[in-house]
Order: structure tokens, then C-alpha cells, then sequence
């Protein structure tokens, strides 16, 4: 008998499995286990992960502390993409290895500039209309 599942049902699997990556992406690169210069002398946030409805490719989003060296730190995870494939494929129990794409996360410059758009003295003086 076929287990029949809701998209919602889906959806809850792939946030789930989605942040055990993130978690333990997180834990890998906090303790220094990849032995990578750039990476051992940045902080690096993994501040989602996005899996695929099959559960193959995981898009990473990666943010260094305040942003410093943002291209150097993704070729260093990019170059070391299969060391960490093989680590979270040892730690999270599914039938296929996920595959890792790395991507700055772009989600705090964004939310800085609509707060700095709302604060300007154009948008403030048509607020203080109504």
C-alpha cells in the first residue's frame, strides 16, 4: 500500500530536512572541521537551506559576518563542496546524498535598504500626510 502525502506533508519534510543541513552546515564550519584557511578565519552564518522537492539539491545560503570577503568565502565552500556533501550525506539518513550549491544571502542587504527607504525624509514627509 502507497503512502499518499499532501503537498503540505511534503513541504513539512523538505523544511525539515532542509534545517538538519542547515544545522549541522552550521556545526561543521562553527567547529573549523573544514580545513580551509578562508574559512577558518571568517564566521560564516548558513542562514537557510532550501531543498528540492526530491530531496537531491540543497541551495545553501550563506552570509559572513558582516559581509566581509562574501565572494572569497563562497569559493572556499564551493572548493570545498564534496568534503561537506560527504559529511551532511554521513549525518542526515536519506536514500541519496544531497547535492551542495553555496549562495550569498542577499536577504539583509535587501531588508537594510527598504528600512533605509522607509526612514529617508521623502517617504516620512508622505506619511505624515495622512
Amino acid at each position: 500500500m502507497r503512502r499518499t502525502e499532501t503537498q503540505e506533508g511534503r513541504s513539512v519534510r523538505l523544511l525539515r530536512v532542509g534545517e538538519q543541513v542547515r544545522h549541522i552546515l552550521s556545526e561543521l564550519l562553527a567547529r573549523g572541521d573544514v580545513h580551509d584557511d578562508t574559512l577558518q578565519s571568517h564566521l560564516v552564518s548558513v542562514t537557510e537551506v532550501r531543498m528540492s522537492p526530491d530531496l537531491r539539491h540543497a541551495t545553501v545560503f550563506v552570509k559572513p559576518l558582516l559581509g566581509q570577503d562574501e565572494q572569497a568565502v563562497l569559493k572556499a565552500l564551493r572548493q570545498n563542496t564534496a568534503f561537506l556533501q560527504r559529511e551532511v550525506a554521513h549525518r542526515v539518513r536519506m536514500k541519496y546524498a544531497a547535492r551542495l550549491k553555496f549562495i550569498i544571502d542577499e536577504s539583509f542587504d535587501e531588508s537594510s535598504h527598504i528600512d533605509r527607504i522607509l526612514r529617508s525624509d521623502k517617504v516620512a514627509q508622505d506619511l505624515g500626510e495622512e
